[in-house]
């Protein structure tokens, strides 16, 4: 096998959807970049299951979201969660939610909490890395290598030395990088290597979401024929001998089941094993074809201490590890590499200031402390809610217990899946990278999102007159959104952008509801779609202003706003 070029200026550890994604964006500021993963490929198994709105505006972003959501589910599938005692006994509960298509045409009359470019999406990250690495692949100045493994790396002042083993042939090979980027799972070779430990919540023991998992990957022509209720994208277990969640891979005929274990159960994966667990949810006979089964553990709530300094970074599962409540970890995961693309791009053009990539350490380890933190709220909600034992059985007994059943649980399902505080929410105050202004932020509910101009979070969405979503007017890098006020100002922005070297998009906008909106004339975009700064009538001094966001003023959290 031919050897890999032996220098690059970022080398991508771990081939995922947060390595892909990095590599996406460096490829697309033209950075050169090597990924390296052990795996022959993308991921075979469904794996996540929800890709969510913020994530999806992203992709919207990169130019593929309505690729993926072309993937997964037919496009008249609904996305309905719903809860039943087995999945052929009686159903308890049930949100209905929009099918692919009905989601594209109903974002377009959201206002308020939902007001975005793009809603969530159910589609199996199997899919969605295929075209992750398609797009990553066509990046010119990428090069994906898959089959090789991370065997170690020595950090120096100006480099970082690694050593990567191709797993077919056993060759060996030394690279050289400006920057290494740790994407590379739960049990990531370059958190050890960086002694970085996490922090947080492992080891939880709950009836459900607590304990050892069984996943067990199925193909099940008949389920729908089967199973007569009406369609749902996830088909909830709720009785006292077998709980779990199934969700609907293609909308035909492939299904991905996951059942928590009891205290001292057989833990084997055997093709009957899974078979046995199969037929203890459904309560029908059902036909399968047994795809894949293994097991994992449910219980954590795990930040790592550090997200990394200098020449070496983590993120993704390296950097946070998820109980799946709430479908937050592979969109957390997307995030840290949109997070870090532009300004490991800005530091390797040399044009980031020493507190650039430290931003990235600090943003995305706050934002994966509260990911963590609501994704543990809804495991204990529905893990520490036990069904009666009378919940399947023909009495009167039995029927009020499904009825306090439905009524729970009902409830629950829309605080974990109608989402647009966690969604959209988060928020990088304190960062030595945004600009504050002195402004309170609403406060962050999981089922409430309020649009802010405050600096720090997502800029305020809405669909402009012409059908045009304001997202897709912001430039590919900064933009500086002028919405009333001396055109002057703006002027010198372009000219403070030109001397440190940042690629300014100026947007000129007449529109009252932006005003309103944005409570400002003049805003700052920056390339991840996150609002850094926001005049607030003074003359701003353009170039402090411009020389802090990029990472050149050193600043502690809380520190004050800028003129």
């Amino acid at each position: 096998m031919a050897a890999m070029p032996n220098v690059t200026p970022v080398l991508i550890v771990g081939g995922g959807p947060c390595g892909l994604t990095l590599a996406i964006e460096l490829g697309r500021r033209g950075i050169h970049a090597m990924l390296v993963d052990q795996k022959t490929g993308t991921a075979l198994n469904p794996q996540a299951n929800a890709t969510q709105a913020r994530t999806m505006e992203h992709f919207r972003r990169l130019g593929f979201a309505e690729e993926v959501r072309a993937l997964g589910l037919p496009p008249d599938y609904p996305t309905d969660i719903a809860y039943f005692t087995r999945y052929g006994g009686i159903e308890l509960a049930r949100i209905r939610l929009p099918s692919a298509r009905q989601a594209a045409e109903m974002a377009r009359n959201l206002t308020g909490s939902w007001s975005t470019s793009e809603l969530p999406h159910r589609v199996s990250q199997k899919y969605v890395e295929r075209v992750l690495r398609r797009h990553a692949a066509e990046q010119a100045t990428i090069s994906l290598n898959y089959g090789w493994q991370l065997l170690d790396f020595t950090e120096k002042a100006d480099a970082v030395m690694a050593r990567v083993q191709n797993l077919d042939s056993g060759q060996i090979q030394t690279l050289k990088a400006e920057y290494l980027v740790g994407v590379d799972g739960a049990r990531s070779t370059v958190r050890h290597k960086l002694n970085i430990r996490y922090r947080g919540e492992t080891g939880v023991v709950r009836d459900f979401f607590g304990g050892k998992m069984v996943a067990v990957y199925f193909r099940a022509p008949e389920f729908y024929e089967t199973l007569r209720h009406d369609r749902a994208w996830m088909y909830c277990a709720f009785n006292p001998t077998r709980r779990s969640w199934l969700a609907a891979v293609d909308g035909k005929e492939e299904f991905a089941l996951h059942t928590q274990l009891k205290p001292g159960e057989d833990e084997s994966v055997s093709e009957a094993r899974a078979r046995e667990l199969l037929s203890q949810v459904t309560a029908t006979p059902l036909d399968i074809d047994v795809l894949a089964a293994d097991t994992w553990i449910a219980g954590h709530a795990l930040v790592a201490e550090s997200f990394g300094a200098g020449r070496v970074y983590i993120g993704g599962d390296a950097a946070h590890l998820f109980t799946p409540a709430g479908g937050l970890g592979y969109n957390t995961a997307v995030e840290d590499a949109v997070n870090l693309g532009w300004k490991l791009a800005m530091a390797v053009r040399g044009n980031a200031g020493p507190s650039l990539l430290a931003s990235y350490a600090y943003e995305r380890r706050k934002v994966a402390l509260r990911n963590t933190g609501y994704a543990r709220q809804f495991a204990n909600e529905i893990g520490n809610f036990i069904p009666d034992p009378a919940i399947e059985i023909d009495t009167p007994e039995g029927a009020e217990a499904r009825a306090r059943a439905g009524e729970f649980l009902n409830g629950y399902v829309r605080r974990e899946f109608n989402i647009p505080g966690v969604t959209f929410g988060g928020r990088y105050d304190g960062s030595p990278t945004i600009v504050p202004d002195g402004t309170s932020p609403p406060p962050d509910a999981a089922n409430v999102y309020v649009p802010t101009g405050s600096p720090g979070g997502r800029p305020p969405h809405l669909w402009l007159q012409d059908g045009r979503s304001l997202f897709d007017l912001f430039g590919s890098e900064w933009t500086l959104l002028q919405l009333g006020g001396e055109p002057g100002r703006a002027e010198n922005f372009k000219t403070a952008a030109q001397q440190l070297g940042v690629e300014l998009t100026t947007l000129s906008l007449e529109s009252a509801e932006a005003r309103e909106l944005y409570e400002s004339d003049l805003v700052l975009i920056r390339p991840d779609q996150i609002l850094a700064w926001r005049d607030r009538g003074s003359p701003p001094d353009c170039e402090r202003v411009l020389s802090r966001l990029v990472g050149y003023e050193h600043t502690e959290p809380g520190a004050e706003a800028i003129a």
